[in-house]
């Protein structure tokens, strides 16, 4: 193999090129933060929404549901941020970050480090099996959920770019708190129910539906 196709390999989107990185070996190692999130989130849309359910907050969290992946999600992070395929005004960027903060995965910088380890370690010869997809589903589910992987030799990010932005910063200090402003408009809208179809169903949607949709698609 030649030495530039040695390099391609390597420059996916914000990792540096590091010959020693290493996508096999690494611990799997509970993520307190994001298991208690995700699963609070399934727990609190489970449990409330046999008491909280009307016709209108149905409609309003799985239309929130579909806006917040699209705009923020989908544009806002993978397009915008992770991919860098557009530009756009001030103002508006900032918005479509927002709205993939406020789509409940976690904040910017974990999202672009998360996206972009995968993609650099599926492109490898061989990777971890968190990286890959490889464990039954439940398993695979209890990992990707639940736990975070922590290689032995991780490939090197250089995300000064994102970093400099002190909107960034601050969405990633305080993403889980970004729930709040829209739960309030919800709550004076439409009451609980709003705000149960609005914020719970909608993250425990949002997340365990990412992760449903990138398994499926890595194993079928």
């Amino acid at each position: 193999m030649g030495q530039k196709e040695q390099r391609d390999r390597c420059e996916v989107n914000w990792i540096v090129e590091t010959p020693e990185a290493d996508p096999v070996h690494g611990q799997v190692r509970w993520d307190a933060a994001h298991s208690m999130w995700n699963g609070g989130m399934l727990i609190a849309a489970l449990t409330l929404t046999p008491l909280f359910t009307t016709p209108a907050a149905v409609a309003v969290g799985l239309g929130l549901t579909g806006t917040m992946l699209l705009l923020g999600h989908s544009v806002g992070f993978h397009r915008l941020l992770i991919h860098g395929s557009f530009q756009t005004t001030p103002a508006l960027r900032a918005f479509l970050i927002w709205c993939g903060t406020v789509a409940g995965m976690s904040g910017p910088l974990w999202i672009v480090r998360t996206h972009d380890l995968r993609d650099w370690a599926q492109r490898q010869d061989a990777c971890h099996d968190y990286l890959a997809h490889r464990r039954p589903m439940l398993g695979d589910a209890w990992w990707q959920l639940h736990c975070r992987l922590d290689l032995a030799r991780p490939p090197r990010f250089d995300l000064s770019a994102l970093e400099s932005s002190p909107l960034i910063r601050w969405l990633e200090r305080t993403w889980v708190l970004q729930q709040l402003p829209v739960a309030g408009v919800l709550f004076w809208l439409g009451g609980w129910p709003f705000v149960v179809w609005g914020v719970f169903v909608r993250v425990a949607l949002t997340v365990h539906g990412h992760w449903l949709v990138g398994y499926l698609l890595v194993t079928a």
